[in-house]
């Protein structure tokens, strides 16, 4: 069974056609990692399925619901959450306000609560840092306040938009374990990653994008091994 299937999609900007007729499909309880090149379109495509675009064309399916043109606040009331590129975190809040944020869906102060402590669970530095105001914690820490917002939003499909930007190898190494761990707990995951290695190897499944449009795909092991890849993307 699928998350999502997007058929067709079609994003512009203006005049200029930044994704061309991709289709994409989610199943349930899977990463699939899209890469590319900067400038191929996997933030446009993001930003089109979680609702800050309106495609020009195409289908996005959610669970059986087309939700393309649809409000951002009502793809997220479905269960479709963002961790936007570059964080986006409320810098003047503390963490603990920022992860109260995450939770607008529900009103249930026990299920709050409950997730508040499985994130703090999973983000120990988070725990002690929570009278922090979130500007002033380090790139790593931010991405993952941002992570932890999301789940605060009990997500039935992840969007991952460049979670490594930025940040020094021992935290990309951190966070790549954070989305290995959520993909154990079967949580399904649409990943845009520059760090193609590190993408490929956490993913089940695999898009390559070009100048929006998609002209490879397949398991992810097996893209990993592909030789225009491997020279393109993964330093071969």
């Amino acid at each position: 069974m699928s998350s999502l299937v997007v058929k067709g999609l079609v994003v512009a900007y203006g005049r200029t056609t930044a994704v061309k007729g991709i289709d994409l499909d989610v199943p349930e309880g899977h990463v699939v990692c899209l890469i590319g090149a900067n400038g191929a379109g996997k933030t446009t495509i993001m930003r089109a399925i979680s609702g800050l675009l309106r495609p020009r064309a195409g289908t996005i399916i959610l669970d059986g619901t087309d939700i393309a043109g649809m409000r951002a606040h009502r793809v997220a009331a479905r269960g479709l959450l963002q961790v936007p590129e570059g964080r986006q975190i409320f810098a003047e809040l503390t963490v603990d306000e920022n992860l109260a944020i995450g939770a607008w869906l529900t009103q249930d102060r026990a299920e709050i609560a409950r997730r508040r402590e499985a994130v703090l669970a999973r983000f120990p530095r988070l725990r002690e840092r929570l009278r922090q105001l979130a500007g002033s914690m380090s790139g790593g820490e931010q991405q993952m306040l941002a992570l932890g917002r999301a789940l605060m939003g009990a997500p039935k499909l992840l969007l991952l938009d460049e979670p490594s930007m930025g940040l020094a190898p021992l935290f990309v190494e951190e966070i790549f374990g954070i989305i290995a761990g959520l993909k154990r707990e079967g949580t399904t995951i649409l990943l845009v990653e520059q760090n193609a290695s590190a993408a490929l190897e956490v993913a089940d499944d695999a898009y390559v994008l070009e100048t929006g449009k998609i002209v490879l795909q397949g398991p992810a092991a097996a893209i990993a091994e592909d030789p225009k890849v491997v020279a393109a993307y993964l330093g071969g």
